[in-house]
């Protein structure tokens, strides 16, 4: 007789936490306004739905549970109240509200706790030193200094040389780029169809730093003149065939995916650079406006038409400098805080699940984007979007935008167009594979990919967030 007792009141439980994670207000009103003894009512994880609705940013439920007397003070089975939640979620309007924060509209800004977090191909050993790029008396000394570096390319290919001192060539051979100087490509650099010539920057002058110093410096030289420039270079595939005859135990990197994954990440950051904007050079022979030939200026940042009358020569045009394409990439997280949304592509390794990612449409905000995407793959709702990092992508030339998504629905309707599978994935099954305690289950992308970082940031995460 007492379960029949009890059942009814935690179904009314169950639908109040529901109304307040997904900000349903006048359905949560209604029934606290029926039943006011369930306003502090916990689940079995020790939740109440002010932390539900601190969790998931509705600022509304918030202020109407404290206006109905609500306890901010209870913890959970975490020993986290409402505001520790709020607080870690990025709410700062909620967390000023349950703090007494006089002004609880205040909008959400970036504090000095905000720690940004460098992925592979972010980091880079280079100042791109962009006011030199139009300075061609200054490039074209520095393309002839000893100290000069540069780094070949064939079909978007670095040229490389096997590192087998690596620390981690037990798991796969690392790899690192070859370092050329002048009189290594001098005969390559007459101007002809053949090769293409980028500035990408100068080293990073740092004190103290953890880089190898590249090379020696003359106290004569002027500032400028002691910058040690780098130049990306690249030929074509019978020019590159016989650049390699010269140059033995050199190759070059091929193919892009997984093999670029192999390099050391502040050369990473360089190959990133460097490829993406040989992309655009190859993509773009001719004019978009008008169709006529182009030529490479600034440094191998600028697309000139050489047709005189043609319009792109009027205003700044986005067609004549490379292009970059955003794309999010999000950890979408169910409202239970303890599963996380990952899919499947068919062009996926077998076993493997990664977050979801989409590109941005014009005229369209990250924060969309991210809804947009996961709803069209997935079928799941998204609230709130909160930023973490962002990866450098050159495959060929995107940034990816890496967000945790609030999910405020759970059934799954995958498209199958973008996706052949997704599912929700337990902390402890996520856990378990990133740490490498179950490889039999499922597999997530390396740890070079910014959707594994987005993985361990969330796993990071006190257990009921």
């Amino acid at each position: 007789m007492a379960n029949i007792q009890e059942n009814p009141k935690q179904h009314l439980i169950s639908e109040l936490h529901n109304f307040a994670a997904v900000g349903d207000q006048t359905r949560l009103v209604a029934l606290l306004s029926h039943s006011p003894s369930l306003i502090n009512e916990t689940a079995k994880n020790g939740w109440t739905a002010l932390m539900y609705a601190a969790r998931n940013g509705h600022f509304e439920i918030v202020r109407s549970l404290l206006e109905r007397g609500c306890d901010k003070f209870i913890t959970n089975a975490s020993n986290q109240t409402a505001l520790d939640i709020a607080r870690f979620w990025g709410y700062k309007n909620i967390a000023n509200l349950l703090s007494d924060v006089k002004d609880g509209l205040q909008p959400f800004l970036l504090t000095s706790e905000v720690r940004e977090h460098e992925n592979y191909f972010s980091r880079t050993l280079l100042d791109r030193k962009s006011e030199k790029r139009v300075d061609s008396e200054w490039l074209n000394m520095k393309q002839k200094q000893p100290t000069t570096v540069y780094i070949i390319f064939s079909n978007l290919s670095p040229l490389v040389t096997s590192d087998d001192d690596s620390e981690d060539s037990f798991r796969f051979p690392k790899t690192k780029l070859c370092r050329l100087c002048y009189k290594d490509v001098k005969e390559y650099l007459k101007p002809s169809g053949t090769i293409t010539l980028v500035f990408l920057g100068v080293e990073l002058q740092r004190k103290n730093s953890l880089l190898p110093t590249m090379h020696g410096q003359d106290s004569n030289e002027s500032e400028d003149d002691k910058l040690v420039a780098w130049f990306a270079l690249k030929m074509d595939a019978a020019t590159a065939d016989r650049f390699l005859q010269e140059h033995p135990g050199c190759y070059f990197l091929h193919p892009p995916m997984p093999s670029l994954l192999q390099l050391f990440e502040y050369e990473a950051g360089v190959i990133a650079q460097a490829r993406s904007v040989l992309a655009w050079d190859s993509r773009y022979q001719f004019c978009p406006t008008c169709g006529s030939a182009t030529k490479l200026e600034d440094g191998g940042y600028k697309k000139s038409c050489l047709k005189e009358d043609c319009l792109s020569h009027q205003g700044i045009h986005n067609t004549c400098y490379p292009r970059v394409d955003p794309v999010v990439i999000m950890q979408v997280i169910h409202p239970d805080g303890n599963h996380c949304l990952l899919g499947r592509k068919k062009t996926f390794p077998p076993h493997m699940y990664s977050c979801l990612a989409g590109f941005v449409e014009p005229g369209e905000t990250i924060e969309n984007a991210v809804r947009r995407e996961v709803d069209e793959e997935s079928g799941v709702k998204v609230g709130h979007v909160q930023y973490v990092s962002c990866q450098p992508w050159p495959m060929p030339s995107s940034l990816m935008i890496g967000c945790i998504a609030a999910a405020v629905s759970t059934e799954i309707k995958v498209d199958n167009i973008e996706l052949e599978d997704a599912r929700w994935f337990s902390r402890e099954q996520v856990v378990e594979i990133v740490s490498k305690r179950n490889q039999s289950a499922f597999l997530v992308p390396p740890h070079q990919a910014i959707a594994h970082q987005l993985i361990k940031h969330w796993i990071g995460m006190s257990a009921n967030l």
